[in-house]
């Protein structure tokens, strides 16, 4: 893969579920495991993979029912997504990586940095890490549906038919609505992002309506040694809005991480 252009792309066989990725090997670098937000696709990472390509070996992932991959049987959780990509690191021997996770991805790194040494770096972008029914985001997230998200997002059902033909989006988004209001223990990482030991940057649009600056001010508090960085002029899809600003920030942080220590 050099831009990911789908060429080179393969599946991930599980017991339930085709998992689609692709991955760069030219460069010598560090890799990076790139994982989406809900209902999107590794194609969101377009607009910055210019910036990270030649410094990094990329791995990029469709998690489980969106892009290219399948939703299978199982119930759609954090949890789930999180066992889908610790299966594709250990089918491709990774013994060390970075994350970089936008919005429902960056909780997925969550959980997989959490007490696990393999993870040299983490970038999260507009990710929660809790969610109550108090949350201000709760009641907006429970009420999405596949129309509703259509009258937003007018091209998100075709772009995905066209990922994926054989795939059901109406099903695809009630699935993403339970994961999204899961307040349980498959669900957001909670307190356990205070196990994160690797060197972390916590990232979020100025203007971004699901993660408030408070928490992530306080996800940053939780995390030993974590830094932050509100974007300006961006919203939750601070990746689309401002690429140019956050592939910098990414490259050089996840290029060497090492200089970002974390408390001890």
């Amino acid at each position: 893969m050099t831009r990911l252009d789908h060429q080179g792309g393969e599946f991930l066989e599980l017991d339930d579920a085709r998992i689609y990725y692709e991955t760069t090997d030219t460069s010598p670098g560090p890799t990076i495991i790139l994982l989406h937000g809900g209902l999107g696709s590794m194609e969101e990472f377009i607009p910055i993979f210019d910036l990270v390509s030649g410094s990094f070996r990329i791995v990029a992932v469709d998690m489980r029912g969106h892009g290219r991959s399948s939703l299978g049987t199982r119930p759609l959780t954090y949890r789930q997504h999180q066992a889908d990509v610790q299966a594709l690191i250990a089918h491709l021997g990774l013994e060390e990586y970075s994350l970089l996770g936008c919005s429902d991805g960056g909780i997925v790194a969550y959980r997989i940095a959490a007490g696990n040494p393999a993870v040299r770096a983490l970038v999260t972008i507009g990710a929660q890490w809790r969610i109550s029914r108090q949350d201000p985001s709760f009641d907006m997230l429970a009420s999405v549906t596949p129309t509703t998200w259509a009258e937003m997002f007018p091209d998100a059902p075709g772009r995905y038919a066209a990922l994926n033909p054989q795939g059901d989006f109406a099903r695809l988004v009630e699935s993403c609505v339970g994961l999204w209001t899961d307040p349980g223990p498959a669900g957001y990482p909670q307190d356990a992002i205070s196990r994160i030991a690797c060197p972390t940057l916590i990232l979020r649009g100025d203007g971004d309506f699901l993660l408030s600056l408070s928490e992530a001010a306080q996800a940053r508090d939780r995390i030993p040694g974590a830094s932050f960085g509100n974007i300006p002029f961006a919203g939750h899809a601070a990746l689309e809005d401002r690429p140019e600003i956050i592939g910098r920030i990414v490259h050089d942080f996840l290029l060497a991480p090492e200089k970002v220590a974390p408390a001890a």
